[in-house]
């Protein structure tokens, strides 16, 4: 599912008492945050699966090559229904996997990350 030059989106995991320490840290000065670090954090591989599940990697990928213009003509293409895709599409949105702007009163998903890269941090 690549396109364009688009950058892979960098993705974090580290335990929450981890992360709460990490984050602790940056907000006291005692370190900075590289440049290079993910910005998108995850607890476990298994929330990050939940929101990159096959069944959602199928919706990005028929937003990428169908390009729809609205919900409701993804709700024909994917067979899922508009509520469970809204609900979806924020989580997705969220984590920085895509973008829901407005067009004419209608979202119009795009697809603004197709390929991650993802990091295992146990703390710095």
């Amino acid at each position: 599912m690549k396109t364009e030059n688009r950058k892979p989106l960098k993705i974090g995991i580290k335990s929450f008492t981890e992360f709460k320490k990490w984050s602790i840290a940056i907000a006291s000065g005692r370190i900075r945050r590289e440049a290079d670090e993910p910005k998108i954090w995850f607890e476990s591989i298994r929330s990050l699966a939940q929101v990159l599940s096959p069944e959602n990697q199928h919706l990005l990928s028929l937003i990428v090559e169908h390009n729809p213009q609205s919900l409701t003509e993804l709700e024909q293409l994917s067979q899922r229904k508009k509520s469970n895709l809204s609900r979806t599409l924020r989580t997705l949105e969220r984590f920085g996997v895509v973008e829901l702007p407005l067009d004419k009163g209608r979202v119009v998903p795009k697809v603004i990350a197709t390929e991650f890269r993802v990091e295992f941090g146990l703390g710095r």
